[in-house]
This record gives structure tokens, sequence and C-alpha cells, in this order.
């Protein structure tokens, strides 16, 4: 597979859970076993401080994952990573702990808050910042694949060496630092129909307890979950604006005793049913476009300001887009239920004798 990571078709790793098989790459040959296709795009994820994730991937990854509109994510400054220590950061990770170029970034094993296992004697440096993307890589720490098997050349079945087993790092460099292992690697199909066969052909694999997902049915599992969320947010929506019509709908009716003499005037000089309905139904029109319109800009305003603060706080992207054909739809039936509303006082309105609007009330 080559090219964008949308158009991978599964996503390959060990049977560790979903969360585990993150959606970044990098280049390692010689796995092609199974598949025919290189498979250059491999993965190895893990904690790096008490609350960073850790990536090992290659420079490919800056030039392969499409950021918002943006084919690649920018490098703030300097390179991105060329030798086995060096580091690149995202930007939240940067912000938030103050890294500079340079600065030395110690590994630890742990898992949330908890870290163990420090790798004290072999720290990463700091040779790039990523722009903010509003996406999950501000919150990461990038290290080439040589660089995490580096780390670990003198441990023995998962712990490190005694003092006097330790290799140095000169000698480390030296050393091949070809991965012996991954974490995932990402898989893309000429013909999306073998997509569950090559699901079902993984998830059997004798040789090696590996897992396949598809991007598009874990995403789809994902939407279900929150289905009922988005129906509830619907309904609260569709009560909002009722309100407001029924709101619009009393203050017309409340107005229409200031206005009887306005009422019995026109009616004297001979409007019509047509003619009053048609003031109060079009004044209800009104309202409910200017009401729209002052909503949409304000929507607008709003998401133009806040943008920026949610990128950075929260890591949370909220594009400008225009309305789609559903909105209107829904921007649509709400100016007619608006004009509906209007019907009520102006049925009431045209009821009123032109004697009770020519009279003066003390």
């Amino acid at each position: 597979m080559r090219g964008r990571i949308s158009s991978a078709s599964s996503v390959l790793g060990v049977q560790d859970g979903q969360r585990s098989q993150q959606s970044h790459l990098g280049e390692l040959p010689g796995f092609q076993k199974t598949f025919t296709g290189p498979l250059d795009h491999p993965v190895f994820s893990g904690r790096f401080t008490p609350w960073l994730s850790g990536i090992g991937d290659e420079s490919r990854l800056f030039q392969t994952v499409p950021i918002r509109e943006s084919p690649t994510p920018e490098i703030l400054r300097r390179k991105t990573f060329s030798g086995v220590f060096d580091a690149v950061l995202g930007s939240e990770v940067a912000r938030k702990r103050k890294y500079r170029l340079n600065d030395p970034i110690i590994v630890s094993h742990g898992t949330g808050s908890s870290s163990f296992l420090k790798h004290e004697d072999r720290p990463f440096t700091v040779v790039g910042i990523l722009a903010p993307t509003g996406t999950p890589v501000d919150q990461t720490v990038h290290v080439s694949l040589e660089g995490i098997t580096a780390m670990h050349i003198d441990w023995e079945s998962g712990a490190p060496p005694m003092e006097e087993d330790r290799i140095d790092n000169e000698e480390v460099l030296k050393r091949d630092l070809t991965p012996e292992a991954i974490t995932a690697f990402l898989v893309g199909l000429r013909s999306k129909i073998h997509a569950f066969s090559l699901q079902r052909e993984v998830n059997t694999y004798r040789e090696e307890p590996l897992s396949a997902i598809l991007p598009g049915a874990a995403l789809q599992e994902l939407w279900e979950l929150l289905r009922t969320a988005e129906t509830g947010l619907r309904v609260i929506s569709a009560f909002v604006v009722l309100a407001g019509l029924l709101g619009m709908m009393t203050a017309l009716l409340s107005g229409l005793n200031e206005r009887r003499r306005e009422m019995a005037i026109l009616r004297s000089v001979g409007a019509g049913p047509g003619t009053i309905s048609g003031l109060l139904i079009g004044e209800a029109l009104l309202l409910s476009i200017s009401g729209i319109i002052l909503g949409m800009l304000l929507l607008y305003l709003l998401l133009f300001f806040a943008q920026p603060i949610l990128q950075t706080r929260l890591g949370l992207f909220l594009p400008l887009t225009p309305p789609g054909i559903q909105d209107y739809s829904v921007l649509f039936a709400i100016v007619i239920a608006g004009m509906l509303m209007g019907a009520l006082p102006a049925y009431r309105a045209y009821r009123q004798s032109l004697a009770d609007g020519m009279s003066i009330r003390l």
C-alpha cells in the first residue's frame, strides 16, 4: 500500500485489542511471508513518559499521513529524525512540557500515570516539533524503529541487564538495529471485496496470534455507540426550536391588544382577511428568517474564535464548513413552522370586531 493512510483496508497486529492498532506509519522491509505486497507501514506503539504515547516509526510518517487539508504535517522546527536517538514531538507535547530542540527525553515503561524501568542510559534528543494538527498526533512522541530496538538491545526477557552486562551506546550504534518484531502494519487491497476474507485468514493464522481490524467496521461500531447520544441531541434541538416558535407566537398574540386600532383602521379602509393574515404571517416569516440568519452568524462567529482554543487545549478541530443539503432542509422546515405559528394571531386579529378596535379603552 502506498499513499494516504485512508486507503488502508486493514490494520493487522498482535491480539491486544483495537486500541494499540494506531494509525502511525513506518517502513520495514522483509515482512512478505504471507502476503504478496510489501508491508511497508509497520507500527510499534508504547508509552514514553507517564502521560505520553510513544510511536516507533520512520520518516515516511511525515509524508504519508494526511492532516486535515494539508497532505503532510508541517515540521515547525528543524528536521525529522534521522539519527537512532532522534525524536520528533507533537505540538501539545512540546507546549505542555516546554520541550525545546536538543532537549533530552527519557523513555520509561508503564501505564497511565505510573512509570517504571526508565531508559535513562539511552535518552532521545528532540530534533523537531510538529505544527498543531488537531489530531492525536499532537499528543505523541515519534522516534525511529531502530531507536526502539536500540533501547532494548541488551535486555533479556523484558528485564534490564545487570550493570556489567550493559552495552555502551557507541557499541549499540554499530549493531544491526533492524527490528525483529512490530506491533502492527497496514495492508491496502486492490479489491475491497476481499477485505473480509483477508480478515478471516489473518485471524485464523496458525503461526502467529494476529488480529485484523477493518477501519470501516471499527468506525461503524463507534458510530453505533454514539447514535443514542446523537438522537438525544436531535430531540433536545427539536424542543429548543419548538420553544422558540411558541415564544414567537405568544409574543405576536400579546401584541395584538396594542395593535387593535391598527387592525381596525386597516379593516375600515377595506383590508380583507387575506391582507390581515398576510401581514401577521409575513411578520412571523420575517422573524423566523431573521432568527435563522442571526443564529448562523453567531454560530460561525463562535466557531471562528473557539476553533484555535479547542484545537490547542483539547485537540478538537471543528472545521468551518458551509451548511449541507440536510441543514438547509431543516432551516426550511423551521421557516415553514414559523409561518404556521403566525396563522393563529392572524385569525384572532381578523375575528376582532371593527367597533372593538375603534373604541378607546381606559
